[in-house]
């Protein structure tokens, strides 16, 4: 980040109340793997024209979420963070506070965590519209060409942006733009004269649609949790330490059993490859099996990696070798495949599913691998471990 005026600071405010009815908790709550704050925090961040990111909340879980993620804090007043404040009364307390304490405020970006998929570049497109571009206020929107329509009083259809007996084809249609709720700029002297968002010249900011998912429920939050693996950058896994599964990601998860009763598996040479690089890297890994099996066993020892076996609750036994081990699960990547995986998943910073894993797998991990288990995903994520 870097400062973009001369007059004052381009301050990014997140108001994130604790409350919330349609779903509960949702600010915390991980999409792809990382809590809705915390993806907020990001995009400000990312944002090179954004001098300092701060969070305005009544939550002390997220505070400390918000606080870990590098963002300053305000503490927001009850009486603005019940259901029927608006953000803006927010947004002005928390501009208040900043220059009660000597901050001079110029820009004020208002960004929404509800709003996953935030793209960092049209933040800085925005704060150069209000800096540099004169507009007093801009908003993000993505341009659309559906035919929109309304009920009358007697609930009849009525068209809006067309003439219902005209059907122009796409390219001969004027475009419109749908506000996305993601993030507002607007000059902050102006917004405390007007003490709403939208004022004097106002802009739009154009995003893609596929940003512009907006979590008001559940059904919205299982969407925007199906499309962050698909959304998510190809960027580098920066962790510490690497923890799998065994069935499903070693291998293909099928068995060959003989007579006797012995198990044999399919397993990926380039993942003990892999495995090998990871291991001279000095990054510690893990493989935790719910199964007892001596092939868990001896494909450990041939990758000369620790296993945990015969684990039923493998968050526990995480949990319990991260601090034997003085690891921070933070920095932690999980590789699993099945729901028995999940709730270790939850507890890492970089929970990441194979190709073919199940689909609430697949839902919580911050990255999906383009390998199946037992065909190169390990090795995939130990490429992107130590690209």
């Amino acid at each position: 980040m870097e400062s973009t005026s001369d007059t004052g600071a381009v301050v990014a405010v997140i108001p994130a109340r604790g409350g919330s009815k349609g779903v509960p908790r949702k600010n915390v709550l991980p999409v792809g793997g990382i809590p809705l704050i915390v993806r907020a925090i990001r995009a400000a961040q990312s944002a090179t024209r954004v001098d300092r990111v701060i969070v305005s909340t009544d939550d002390a879980e997220i505070a400390e979420l918000s606080r870990r993620a590098g963002a300053e804090v305000i503490a927001r007043p009850a009486e603005l963070a019940v259901d029927t404040a608006g953000s803006e009364s927010a947004i002005l307390h928390a501009i208040d506070e900043l220059e009660r304490t000597g901050t001079a405020v110029a820009t004020v970006v208002f960004l929404q965590a509800t709003s996953p998929f935030i793209p960092s570049a049209a933040v800085d497109t925005a704060v150069e519209m209000v800096t540099d571009g004169g507009y007093d206020a801009v908003f993000s929107a993505y341009e659309m060409y559906g035919f929109l329509w309304r009920r009358d009083a007697d609930g009849a259809a009525e068209a809006l942006n067309h003439s219902a007996d005209v059907r122009p084809r796409r390219q001969d249609r004027e475009p419109h733009y749908l506000e996305t709720g993601a993030f507002y700029a607007f000059d902050a002297a102006g917004f405390r004269a007007a003490r709403h968002r939208f004022f004097g010249r106002v802009g739009i900011v154009e995003v893609p649609e596929a940003s512009a998912v907006e979590i008001d429920d559940a059904a919205q939050f299982s969407i925007a949790s199906a499309l962050a693996p698909l959304l998510a950058p190809a960027e580098r896994i920066d962790v510490d330490a690497v923890v799998t599964d065994f069935d499903g990601v070693h291998t293909d998860d099928t068995a060959t059993v003989d007579a006797e009763g012995r198990e044999t598996v399919r397993v990926s040479r380039s993942d003990g490859m892999g495995v090998g690089m990871l291991r001279r890297a000095g990054i510690p890994m893990l493989i935790l099996s719910t199964e007892t099996n001596p092939v868990v066993r001896a494909r450990a020892q041939k990758l000369q990696v620790s296993v945990l076996q015969g684990i039923d609750d493998k968050a526990a036994a995480l949990t319990t070798w991260a601090a034997a081990e003085g690891i921070d699960l933070a920095r932690t990547a999980y590789l699993g495949n099945d729901v028995n995986d999940l709730a270790a998943m939850v507890l890492v910073g970089w929970p990441i599913a194979v190709a073919d894993a199940h689909p609430d797998v697949v839902a919580a991990a911050r990255v999906v691998l383009t390998r199946r288990g037992g065909d190169g995903a390990v090795r995939e994520l130990i490429d992107r471990v130590l690209d």
